[in-house]
């Protein structure tokens, strides 16, 4: 047995960990079921990997991460896999939207979005400079190559969600169909941005923020929801056709 010291988690892979591992343990997620990642990369195979998930294809821009694919405009039929993933990739998209829509659309059973809260705390953060409102960061570790939007040079807007408008996005997209929305938030301060951008200080502030965040959670930085693909509206006869006598019942027609 070695006594070197486990290597520090990167950063997002903790929560990555846990939120794979509480659908598991709720029983949304079973180790059985085909998975594809977009925007995926070496944190994805190892935080699925040490959940025991074998049926992998992870997708991106980048032919050396996996297949080459578009998470805006992927090329799978819709419902090619069980369960869709995407871990910090969508504010990368020029549209986000469109790229979790996307997700949606070839995947059976749901997806998980791992990605930024949009929150007070959060648009705070960027007016003090803690926070990023483009990423610059990533596209300068990247030498100025790649890391911004779509993976190009352009440093990306950082698109940060709130609940409400994930609801509205798949509600717009399959109003034919009911869903399950859970939620998993959690405070991590953005170590790397703070280091490169010379305020490191900052990072002692994490524990006067984990205080905050416990009693306001929604303000935690780290969000995480999982949409669950449900059975037709009651109104629905088929996902085209409405139930026209239900439809006249809940307007109290006769």
């Amino acid at each position: 047995m070695s006594d070197a010291p486990a290597a520090e988690p990167v950063e997002r892979e903790r929560f990555y960990r846990r939120v794979v591992g509480e659908l598991l343990d709720r029983g949304v997620l079973t180790r059985d079921l085909s998975l594809v990642v977009v925007g995926g990369g070496e944190l994805d195979r190892s935080v699925l990997a040490s959940h025991g998930f074998e049926n992998v294809t992870l997708t991106n821009l980048d032919p050396a991460q996996g297949e080459v694919e578009d998470a805006e405009a992927l090329s799978y039929a819709d419902g090619s896999f069980d369960f869709g993933i995407v871990s910090a990739a969508l504010h990368h998209c020029r549209s986000p939207h469109r790229a979790l829509l996307e997700l949606y659309r070839v995947s059976r059973v749901g997806v998980l979005a791992l990605e930024a809260r949009d929150s007070t705390l959060m648009r705070l953060a960027n007016r003090l400079g803690v926070a990023e409102e483009y990423e610059l960061t990533v596209v300068a570790a990247e030498g100025f190559r790649t890391g911004g939007v779509a993976n190009s040079a352009v440093p990306n807007y950082v698109y940060r969600w709130t609940e409400r408008e994930v609801e509205k996005t798949i509600r717009s997209a399959a109003p034919e169909r009911e869903h399950r929305f859970l939620w998993f938030r959690e405070l991590e301060l953005p170590v790397s941005v703070l280091e490169q951008s010379g305020k490191s200080a900052w990072r002692f502030a994490r524990w006067p923020l984990r205080a905050l965040v416990t009693v306001l959670p929604g303000q935690a930085n780290l969000f995480a929801f999982a949409v669950l693909k449900g059975g037709l509206q009651p109104w629905m006869r088929t996902p085209s056709e409405p139930d026209a006598e239900e439809v006249r019942r809940r307007l109290g027609a006769t």
